[in-house]
């Protein structure tokens, strides 16, 4: 919201020393984001004059047309006498009141003016555009054209305000009530100890039975409509200099004077309003919800396809705008035209006044990619009592500026609806803050703001109308805290208890970190919202549990609008992103929460903040959220190993995967079973299913392997790309917690290497689960170092499993009869239940 400094005075009597600095130093302190003070006019030096041009020659032989001029500017030139110019533009003619800049004077951006000699002429000095003062877009592109009554030799500068100071404020989404010069007014006259002139303070008079016919059939969608209407408006009439200008210093353009003077309260009152050109709007003016389907073409020009739960304006033709969102085109106002019959244009204007419900504008305005300035403050809230104070203004400005005269006739609709209102405890503030306060000081605060407060130790607070955002006591306390200065506030170390340190849970998250970072892994933490149409591109079946989501009221992007279920999308998006930015060998991972909906759900209790919650207000308070189990997932593409002098290199492959999720299992202090298995995104032939075993049943975890080649293709990845993904909370659960120390054993090992062949389906994970078995408590380490496959040695359909297999006792030194022995009961149990044989 930008503020220039002289409008704000007007309705605050800042000291006349006070500058916008000063200004931004006080705000800030109440708690308002003042980024900057823009300085206008400040390397600004006249002579800068009001000129008539009394006559134009077309200079010929130029590549651009060029304009030999004579312009009176009075005495200011000290002489009198006509100053001769060359200019460039085309939209003014002989009689027209410029502005001229005369040598001697300094432009913004620090451009000095001189006499110069150019296309064969002497120019002393320069006809002026709005872009070349620093002014703004007004909407012309071209040369200043001013008022013809406007007196020639008057100072420039002056007259078009050009030296002042603007607050550019960022307004926070609960502070709609600063996207005005009312609400920064009232926060300054707060900030200074100053009273307010409020400008929505003015006599209104009383709805009658003679207004403009409206009815408001969503009366949830819209609690107020004001509908004025003023007739015989001039359609030569422009909007002054003065309205332009306080228009572009706020940063908007001024169109024509009927539009230029419902921005002008719109930006002064804070309540977006709309003027329909009165002979083209049929019938009774509506308020109702859209029909599916039906077509509104809007002021941009833009045909918008409507949605059900959009909030339209209608005449009996159907929708004719926007609600709080964008008028359209078909009662759009026009602006004069001159014609052989005269100047046309509209005559007659409906002044709406209304207000709407906040999430209900949001979604629209997000829904049609369409944010304009009414949207922005009706999704952040509008008083809804300056509506008629905002059309009466209106209505005496277009009768003032435009020669109308306002009908008798006041249209006003409103919901019933009480007055919020706060029980608060006189000290809860206090507790807040860890301030002593007292009542007094938080009464004066909470009445500063605006609000109605009564009662002794419980005060029952009533909050103003411009004020939606204070809801219960904690908002009301911040209030007090932020007038009475954060600054003012002590600054107090908490003191822990000693001896917690880091959580079971929290270790086990850094190891599993640390060992994948070890592995090679980059972290690449990501966003958690996710579009429902990424699990088609995954390849989940339509009963898939990960296809409940939990959504979002107010997402950030309509196009991600619900939270994640597995942590795949985001890192693969990761990946993808890496990849077609040159870095093809990638190795990530990321730890984090995902988002899975209960059975039955519950609503939110608000926590208190002046003391610790009670351990059954946390328990209701997570019993209403989703549950959010942490997992653990890896993605892999391009070369594993770099090729290099010590070998060739390898690409990343299931493997890989598969290991990554072994080595999680191994920082849990899991027992991990590896097992073919088929799972949404991954190859069906390269897919593990990872399984542990809790309370003695089995427990999948999670998946790892290769991804299918469709998906690969849905999501742009590169080929073979891999992925792994284990619910970590789950393995934490069956581990064991406490971390063992390696074993080191002063007797050898004994080693024995065993080919055992079999068939082609027989997964190696079975034939080593048998040969652990089978090889008892003398069995330490057990190895998978080569596969095998040739038909004229093996047969057809066979192949051939290397094991290295490693003996050790805890008390003795074996033999080779013992070890043998043990070998030998392994290949037994691996032939009976896989029909292994030795190979050779």
């Amino acid at each position: 919201m930008r503020v220039p400094l002289s409008w704000l005075r007007e309705y605050v009597d800042l000291p006349a020393t006070e500058t916008g600095r000063d200004v931004q130093a006080k705000l800030i302190s109440a708690g308002l984001e003042v980024e900057t003070v823009e300085q206008l006019g400040a390397d600004l030096k006249g002579p800068l004059v009001v000129g008539q041009v009394l006559t134009i020659e077309e200079l010929e032989g130029f590549k651009k047309p060029i304009r030999f001029c004579t312009v009176d500017v009075g005495q200011a030139n000290g002489t009198g006498e006509p100053q001769e110019i060359v200019c460039g533009a085309r939209n003014f003619q002989v009689g027209d009141k410029v502005v001229v800049v005369l040598p001697g004077a300094t432009l913004p951006g620090g451009f000095s003016i001189s006499a110069r000699k150019t296309y064969g002429k002497t120019s002393h000095g320069m006809i002026c555009s709005s872009d070349e003062l620093g002014m703004g877009d007004d909407g012309t592109h071209g040369i200043i054209v001013l008022p013809p009554e406007t007196e020639v030799g008057k100072d420039a500068i002056e007259l078009l305000e050009l030296v002042d100071e603007v607050l550019d404020i960022a307004v926070t989404a609960n502070r709609g009530d600063c996207l005005s010069i009312r609400g920064v007014a009232r926060e300054t006259a707060i900030a200074y100890g100053l009273p307010l002139r409020d400008p929505a303070l003015i006599d209104v008079p009383a709805p009658n039975a003679y207004g403009y016919p409206v009815q408001v059939s969503d009366p949830f969608g819209c609690d107020r409509f004001t509908a004025r209407t003023v007739t015989g408006l001039h359609p030569e009439a422009r909007s002054p200099i003065w309205l332009r200008r306080r228009l572009q210093k706020v940063g908007m353009r001024p169109i024509s004077l009927a539009v230029d003077v419902t921005n002008y309260v719109m930006m002064e009152l804070g309540q977006p309003l709309h003027a329909y050109d009165r002979s083209l709007v049929q019938g009774t003016i509506g308020v109702r919800r859209a029909r599916e389907g039906e077509k509104l073409v809007t002021l941009d020009g833009t045909e918008r396809t409507l949605h059900a739960e959009d909030l339209v304006i209608t005449d009996e033709r159907g929708p004719i705008g926007l609600a709080g969102v964008m008028g359209g085109a078909n009662t759009e106002i026009a602006d004069h035209e001159v014609t052989e019959d005269g100047v046309n244009g509209t005559t007659d204007v409906v002044i709406e006044a209304a207000h709407f419900d906040a999430v209900s504008i949001a979604r629209t305005a997000r829904r049609h990619k369409l944010l304009s300035e009414a949207s922005r403050r009706f999704e952040r809230g509008v008083d809804p009592q300056a509506a008629a104070a905002a059309a009466q203004r209106t209505v005496d400005l277009l009768v003032l500026l435009a020669g109308g005269t306002a009908e008798a006739g006041v249209t006003e609709i409103i919901a019933p609806s009480a007055p919020h209102t706060i029980t608060l405890p006189a000290g809860h503030p206090d507790k807040v803050a860890g301030v002593d306060y007292g009542r007094e000081t938080v009464v004066r605060r909470l009445q500063q703001v605006g609000c109605d407060v009564y009662g002794q130790d419980e005060l029952l607070v009533t909050v103003p109308s411009w004020r939606p955002d204070l809801v219960d006591p904690n908002d009301l306390a911040e209030e007090v805290i932020r007038l009475e200065g954060y600054e003012n506030l002590p600054s107090t170390l908490p003191k822990p208890p000693s001896g917690r340190g880091l959580t079971h849970r929290q270790r086990l998250h850094r190891r599993v970190g640390r060992a994948l970072a070890g592995a090679g892994y980059v972290e690449a933490p990501n966003y958690p919202f996710v579009s429902e149409q990424v699990f088609d591109q995954l390849g989940l079946e339509a009963g898939d549990p990960a296809r409940r989501v939990v959504k979002l009221v107010n997402p950030l992007s309509d196009e991600e609008p619900a939270l994640r279920t597995t942590l795949l999308p985001g890192l693969l998006g990761a990946l993808r992103r890496n990849d077609g930015r040159g870095s093809h060998d990638l190795a990530l991972f990321e730890t984090g929460l995902v988002f899975l909906p209960r059975e039955e759900s519950r609503g939110a209790t608000h926590l208190p903040v002046d003391r610790r919650p009670t351990d059954e207000e946390i328990a209701a308070l997570n019993a209403a959220l989703p549950e959010q189990p942490r997992h653990v997932a890896v993605v892999l593409a391009g070369a594993r190993e770099q090729a290099g002098w010590w070998g060739k290199g390898r690409p990343a492959d299931w493997a890989d995967a598969v290991e990554a999720g072994r080595a999680v299992a191994r920082e849990a202090g899991a027992d991990l079973v590896v097992r073919k298995g088929q799972y949404g995104p991954w190859h069906p032939g390269r897919c593990a299913e990872l399984v542990v075993v809790a309370d003695g049943a089995e427990q999948v975890v999670g998946h790892a392997g290769e991804l299918h080649p469709r998906v690969l293709k849905a999501l742009g990845l590169p080929e073979r790309t891999c992925a792994m993904e284990l619910d970590l909370d789950a393995l934490e659960a069956v581990g064991d917690g406490v971390p063992q120390a390696p074993g080191i054993s002063t007797f050898p090992v004994a080693t024995q290497d065993v080919a055992l062949v079999v068939d082609k389906p027989v997964p190696a994970v079975e034939v080593e689960a048998a040969l652990r078995e089978g090889a008892g408590e003398l069995l330490e380490s057990i190895r998978l170092f080569d596969v095998y496959e040739n038909a004229e040695q093996l047969g057809e359909g066979r192949k051939s499993l290397a094991y290295a297999l490693r003996f050790r006792a805890a008390d003795r030194t074996l033999t080779v009869d013992e070890a043998s022995a043990a070998r030998d009961a392994a290949v037994a149990l691996a032939g009976e239940r896989t029909g292994a044989v030795l190979r050779g």
